[in-house]
């Protein structure tokens, strides 16, 4: 099967995994667990203490971090959340479009570890397990064909997985169901409303989309 077309299919298999409500429910803890790890990463680099991640059964989760409760590195930590699968995504589409063609599983692999050494509840151990065993069951039981496909199906799904959260925070925020969510902690620390930073955090993943597609099917 040529790469344009290996790329089309898995696209497509992954618009329908974030369209569809069951496999959404399924498959949305993907996307909690790199929102995650972004704001762990990020307020490790900013020179934050982190404490732990918690991962529930709702698809929501919560990182922990001490340090300064405001400043640059507080900022950082909180925008670090939304944009990470997107960004992730995008980095994944650089590896494939490169040659490496393992690079993604490989990367997942590594960030699942680290999460799971930070995870600090049962469900979140088992999230991040069960995960990891579909990961591991591919790298090690498929061809390399299936494992390129698998790659593709993983980043497409980051890519467009990425942007529906956005889209529900906001309705959450529209309700006024959501006043402690990354972006009204944005707005308070920044001044800044928390709609710019909704559409700081849609304007990534689209531009991340755009720029990933381009990549994956040429």
């Amino acid at each position: 099967m040529r790469a344009d077309t290996v790329g089309l299919v898995t696209a497509g298999a992954a618009l329908l995994v974030v369209l569809l409500p069951t496999t959404w429910y399924l498959a949305r803890g993907v996307i909690t667990i790199v929102h995650e790890a972004g704001h762990a990463l990020v307020a490790v680099l900013a020179g934050r203490r982190l404490r732990g991640i918690r991962l529930h059964s709702d698809t929501s989760g919560l990182t922990l971090s001490r340090g300064r409760p405001e400043g640059p590195g507080m900022v950082c930590t909180a925008l670090a959340g939304y944009p990470a699968p997107s960004l992730l995504g995008l980095a994944f589409a650089g590896m494939l479009a490169a040659g490496v063609a393992n690079g993604p599983l490989v990367v997942s692999a590594l960030l699942l570890a680290g999460v799971l050494i930070m995870v600090r509840n049962v469900y979140g151990v088992l999230s991040v397990l069960v995960t990891g065993g579909v990961l591991i069951g591919v790298s090690w039981l498929a061809t390399g064909p299936v494992q390129a496909a698998f790659a593709q199906l993983i980043t497409w799904f980051l890519l467009i997985g990425g942007l529906r959260p956005v889209g529900e925070l906001q309705r959450k925020r529209r309700r006024g169901r959501a006043p402690y969510s990354d972006a009204d902690q944005l707005a308070r620390l920044t001044g800044a409303p928390g709609f710019f930073w909704v559409g700081s955090f849609a304007l990534i993943g689209i531009g991340s989309l755009v720029l990933a597609g381009g990549w994956l099917l040429a």
